[in-house]
């Protein structure tokens, strides 16, 4: 069972609509449906509340210390509470895949995600679980005649509204099947978030 859920983004207001911040707005959701309120942990440097599930503590966490420095938090404080990184959901923007689309896997590469370069870096394996949300690439647009834009400028910005529509979606479609993804049935959530939705 999942022990660890951690969201991925960067803090701060100027940052809680780029479409960087997905991962932050699953735990959002997580939080609320669990009913964890997230406090300021300035030693493990992240938003962090714990919580229960089927009787078992849950910790929500979003790290503070910018992306690319997530791992240094994750691993801290799965240290601290030793945690394996089996029982570590990490959520993160996803420029691979469109946005509606969300992928849940064990394991793998970074896919030149900064985040989860970090996370593997400091936890010493890629062995963990990671929740893909789609946010669309910049070549995207290319097809619709809008300009090109580099990818770090893209994913700091905020996603159009329909967008933004199809990510928090996404999210509402993942929380339908948060039971299964905690350890329940972990294949059969995979198998219905695994799907393009309209």
């Amino acid at each position: 069972m999942l022990k660890l859920i951690v969201g991925l983004g960067n803090p701060g207001e100027k940052h809680e609509q780029d479409r960087h911040n997905a991962g932050f707005w699953f735990c959002d959701s997580v939080a609320s449906l669990l009913g964890i309120r997230l406090a300021l942990d300035p030693k493990m440097r992240c938003q962090i509340g714990r919580g229960k599930f089927q009787g078992q503590d849950v910790w929500v966490m979003q790290p503070t210390t910018f992306m690319n420095l997530s791992g240094e938090s994750v691993g801290a404080f799965a240290r601290f509470q030793k945690i394996a990184p089996e029982e570590i959901l990490v959520a993160h923007d996803e420029l691979d895949l469109s946005p509606g689309t969300i992928r849940l896997k064990l394991g793998g590469g970074t896919g030149g995600h900064n985040g989860l370069k970090s996370i593997s870096a400091h936890l010493g394996t890629p062995n963990y679980w990671r929740l893909r949300l789609g946010i669309g690439h910049p070549r995207d647009g290319l097809e619709k005649g809008t300009p090109h834009q580099e990818v770090a400028s893209y994913v700091l910005k905020r996603p159009r509204k329909e967008e933004q529509e199809e990510i928090e979606d996404a999210i509402n479609h993942s929380m339908k099947h948060f039971e299964r993804i905690m350890g329940e049935d972990p294949a059969g959530a995979m198998k219905d978030l695994h799907t393009q939705r309209s």
